[in-house]
């Protein structure tokens, strides 16, 4: 369902559509053999090409083709079996040639969709209108000195593909899950590393709004966005703008801004361009790239099982609902984790403390589950303790807390502790015969018709037996001294 904005006027619809830049996972650059690495020291990953020095020439990096492919096959999408790569002409300081290579009339990847999953628990489609390759620019640097601008080189001419999605998205939200769906179908290719906090997947949002069922509106471009917060809060902040504009009877200037994260705010950055200002035209130094047919089959046959087939297999094969599994297969790492974790146990049980308790103790020592304390063999061995009655629930959440702090073994928790579930049944008699002992008006009122006291007598002798009796023994137990 679409979310509208309600405005003085009445409702608005907003409109968007999203540029992922997706740094592609390669180790040279999209024309040249200079390295990639994040982190480097300036200008320390520049070839001569790189830098635009007269007479070199772009060679294309095989390897991101051949990662360009296996993405747009992973999209579902129409690969090109001949692309041309062009020059955009428009002038970066940190762009030494003055023009980008990209792609334009005739990308590498036509026309796919993604389906996302919203928060209600409904799924939509979003159409891919095109992938294309492209180079990137260097990085300005302001805040070195008062009076100069810094210019670093090592991003210039890493390989990007800008994944354009058609304006199928209707709010902030769904933005959000198209991009997090992205990024988790790179991440499952290994295309793209994902990596917002460093660079590697950026993210331009076209906004516009307009009266439900209207014309399309004029369009802002908000661009360079690194997260999916951000993403989700540039959106919202520039929709209401717009409204505020149209509804005073202004008109909304095409324009390019940028996301203020500290103010949640968008501001202007220059006049949007049109295609025809940057006076595209096919590169002379680069022939039209051609792959053959064979050359896609052979990658369409070798892809991973991607994050829509996983979750429909972990639906079917653990009996999840669809909510828990597209939280678990998003990320390949998570899933991985999980299938350890689940095989030979109750699936669900598993799904539960997995979602639940690691999940939360992670986020709160914001960590990641590559830096979890506890690993899958060991998290699966006190689920083994629950399941057979060793330890109870309530307990096994206790003994989760130390094992995540400490790192140490479920068993040695319990035993040191003496921890291990109470089972027997004539200790357990002696506990109910105890509780009931000390509340005859407790049982006068139960067998009055208070049928809530139960709970109280049941959690009497949890108390009493310091949360180690058998939990189902006891309601038996219980059950057959009130009611028997």
């Amino acid at each position: 369902m679409s979310d509208l904005i309600t405005g003085e006027t009445g409702d608005w619809e907003v409109v968007i559509g999203l540029e992922i830049h997706a740094q592609v996972t390669t180790k040279a650059k999209l024309f040249s053999g200079a390295p990639t690495e994040f982190g480097a020291e300036p200008n320390t990953q520049v070839s001569l090409v790189d830098a635009a020095l007269p007479g070199m020439l772009p060679v294309i990096n095989k390897e991101v083709v051949r990662q360009a492919v296996r993405t747009g096959l992973g999209l579902g999408a129409k690969i090109n079996l001949v692309s041309v790569f062009d020059r955009k002409n428009y002038f970066y300081p940190d762009l030494p040639q003055g023009y980008q290579i990209s792609q334009y009339q005739q990308p590498i990847v036509g026309e796919g969709e993604v389906e996302v999953e919203l928060e209600d628990g409904s799924e939509k489609s979003i159409g891919i209108e095109r992938l294309h390759l492209e180079q990137d620019a260097g990085k300005s640097v302001h805040d070195l000195h008062p009076a100069k601008t810094y210019i670093d080189l090592n991003r210039s001419g890493v390989a990007l593909m800008e994944i354009v999605s058609k304006p199928d998205m209707r709010s902030a939200a769904e933005a959000g899950a198209y991009v997090r769906k992205m990024r988790s179908i790179l991440r499952y290719l290994g295309t793209c590393d994902g990596n917002m906090q460093e660079g590697s997947l950026r993210c331009d949002c076209n906004v516009s709004v307009r009266r439900p069922g209207e014309e399309l509106g004029t369009r802002c471009e908000i661009k360079n966005v690194n997260s999916i917060r951000f993403v989700q809060q540039a959106i919202d902040y520039e929709a209401r703008r717009q409204v505020e504009i149209v509804e005073e009877g202004g008109e909304i200037a095409q324009e390019t801004r940028l996301f203020d994260p500290n103010r949640g705010e968008t501001r202007s950055m220059r006049s949007k361009e049109d295609a025809h200002d940057y006076r595209y035209f096919p590169d002379p130094d680069l022939l039209p790239l051609e792959i053959e047919q064979s050359f896609v089959d052979a990658l369409a046959a070798d892809l991973p099982e991607l994050p829509d087939a996983k979750k429909m297999r972990f639906v079917e094969q653990y009996g999840l609902a669809p909510h828990d599994a597209d939280q678990i297969v998003e990320d390949r790492e998570t899933a991985e984790f999980y299938e350890s974790l689940a095989e030979g146990r109750d699936a669900k049980l598993a799904a539960n403390w997995l979602l639940g308790e690691l999940f939360a103790a992670l986020n709160k020592s914001d960590n990641t589950l590559a830096d979890s304390p506890i690993s899958a063999d060991g998290f699966g061995r006190l689920l083994d303790m629950i399941s057979d009655g060793t330890i109870s629930g309530r307990i096994a959440k206790d003994v989760f807390v130390e094992m995540f702090e400490s790192g140490r073994d479920a068993e040695a928790i319990v035993e040191e502790k003496g921890l291990r579930q109470v089972s027997d049944t004539g200790a357990i008699e002696a506990l109910v015969d105890g509780v009931l002992a000390e509340n005859p008006d407790k049982i006068a009122e139960y067998k009055g018709g208070k049928d809530k006291l139960f709970g109280f007598f049941i959690g009497q002798v949890m108390k009493k037996s310091q949360g180690k009796a058998n939990p189902a023994l006891v309601n038996e137990l219980m059950r057959t001294r009130l009611d028997g």
